[in-house]
C-alpha cells in the first residue's frame, strides 16, 4: 500500500490534531477553572474499558516542569473501582497485569483526548513519560492510596513558543493492510530519512542540547550536523532500563504484584 500523495479529509478537529507540538515555554497566563474543566470532561468521553484512572492537578507555575501553568498526572487507579465492587459485594480476583494493561489504556485515551482539547481552546501541553519511575515520590505527595499508579504527567498552558510539529514516519511505514510486509531495506531508509532529515531540518537536538551520551565505552561518531531522531532513540532504548527491577518496585509500592 502506497498513500503518498493521497489527498486527506480536513476538518477543524482534524486540523486540530494534526497541528499537534509539545510546548515547553509557557505563558503566565492561568487558564481558567472553565478551561479546566472542559479539558477534563472532554478526557474523560474518551473510550474506556472501566474508567480504571484518576487525574492529579497541581497549579503551582512555580514548581511545575517548565512552569507550566498546569501539572496533570494521569493514575491508572483500581482504588475507585474496588470500593465499587466492595459495595456490590464483590472482591477483585483478576490479576493485575491484565488491570494495568486495561487501565494504561483508559488512561492514556483520556490523556490525548485532553491534548485535544486543550489544544482547541489555545493550548499547548507537553507529555512527560518518566512519572511511572517515580510513582513513589508522586503518590507521597497528593496522598494516594495503594492501587493509584502515576502514569503520565501532561504539562500543559498557553504557549510562549510556536515550535513546528514534529516528522513522523511515512505512511507506508505505519498502515499495513491485509498483513504485515516484509520490511524492504528502501522501506527503512526511507522512513529514517523522512524523520532524520524533519528534525535536521528543524535543528531540534542542538536547539534543545538534546543528544544523550553514549554509555559502555562506545565513541561519539555525531555531531550536532548529523544526529537527529532515529540516533536518539536507539541510543535511549538501547542504552536504558535494561532490567525491570526498577519499574517493578514501584508498582509494588503501589500495591500492584505482577511477578
Amino acid at each position: 500500500m502506497n498513500l503518498v500523495g493521497t489527498r486527506m479529509q480536513r476538518n477543524q478537529v482534524v486540523r486540530t490534531m494534526l497541528d499537534h507540538r509539545s510546548v515547553r515555554k509557557y505563558l503566565r497566563k492561568a487558564p481558567s477553572d472553565e478551561v479546566v474543566g472542559t479539558v477534563v470532561r472532554a478526557g474523560q468521553q474518551a473510550p474506556f474499558a472501566s474508567q480504571m484512572y484518576s487525574i492529579l492537578l497541581s497549579r503551582k507555575a512555580a514548581r511545575n516542569p517548565f512552569r507550566a501553568p498546569l501539572l496533570f498526572t494521569i493514575c491508572v487507579d483500581s482504588h475507585k473501582f474496588e470500593t465499587i465492587m466492595a459495595r456490590r459485594g464483590w472482591k477483585m480476583v483478576t490479576n493485575d497485569l491484565t488491570l494495568l494493561f486495561f487501565g494504561i489504556e483508559d488512561a492514556s485515551l483520556m490523556a490525548e483526548n485532553m491534548v485535544v482539547a486543550g489544544r482547541s481552546l489555545g493550548l499547548g501541553s507537553c507529555f512527560l513519560g518518566f512519572a511511572m519511575y517515580q510513582a513513589d515520590k508522586i503518590a507521597k505527595q497528593y496522598e494516594l492510596p495503594k492501587r493509584v499508579f502515576p502514569l503520565v504527567q501532561l504539562a500543559m498552558g498557553y504557549p510562549a513558543e510556536d515550535p513546528p510539529p514534529r516528522p513522523r514516519y511515512p505512511m507506508e511505514f505505519t498502515l499495513f493492510e491485509d498483513r504485515y510486509p516484509e520490511l524492504s531495506d528502501d522501506m527503512i531508509t526511507r522512513a529514517m530519512d523522512q524523520m532524520d532529515e524533519g528534525y535536521l531540518a528543524q535543528d531540534y537536538y542542538r536547539k534543545n542540547k538534546a543528544k544523550i551520551r553514549l554509555e559502555r565505552g562506545r565513541k561519539e561518531a555525531y555531531g550536532y550536523g548529523s544526529y537527529s531522531w532515529t540516533e536518539h532513540i536507539c541510543r535511549k532504548w538501547g542504552q536504558w532500563h535494561p532490567r525491570s527491577t526498577e519499574l517493578v518496585k514501584q508498582l509494588e509500592l503501589r500495591g500492584f504484584k505482577i511477578s
